[in-house]
């Protein structure tokens, strides 16, 4: 999905589940909506302050909770104190890779893992409704610098 698609979207479901359309929660799905990267609720704040200097912390995790209840928002947890956040754009499915070192997520897309999924669904006589996959490790840069 476009990105210029992806902010109308949300704020439709912000609307449909009966959340109020502030200036302040615009700002935060703009920032989310523009971004081609998982960030933390920091990284959104200070994308929003350059929009709006009105946009408090709290708000953003505010609105960031509310996306996910409403499964708008993609979490990745990076370590055990910092969780990054992307928006979910159907019908794109990806995966991650985490750095346990720095927090660095790289998404990728991979038909191995549908395929997978599909396997297991065959052979169990599930019906998935979904997955997650997460590859935790340590990035190049963090290694090298381990050198």
């Amino acid at each position: 999905m476009k990105t210029a698609d992806a902010e109308p979207r949300i704020l439709n479901k912000l609307r449909a589940g009966g959340y109020k359309l502030t200036p302040q929660r615009r700002a935060v799905v703009r920032a989310l909506a523009t971004s081609d990267r998982h960030m933390t609720p920091a990284q959104v704040h200070t994308a929003t302050r350059e929009e709006r200097d009105d946009v408090g912390l709290v708000t953003v995790y505010r609105t960031i909770r509310m996306l996910a209840e409403l499964g708008t928002v993609c979490e990745i947890s990076t370590d055990a104190h910092q969780r990054s956040y992307l928006l979910r754009r159907p019908p794109e499915h990806h995966h991650h890779l985490v750095c346990s070192s720095c927090g660095y997520v790289v998404d990728f897309v991979s038909s191995d893992v549908e395929r997978l999924q599909n396997r297991l669904a065959r052979e169990t006589g599930f019906r998935i409704d979904g997955h997650i996959v997460e590859f935790v490790g340590c990035c190049a840069r963090c290694r090298n610098s381990a050198l």
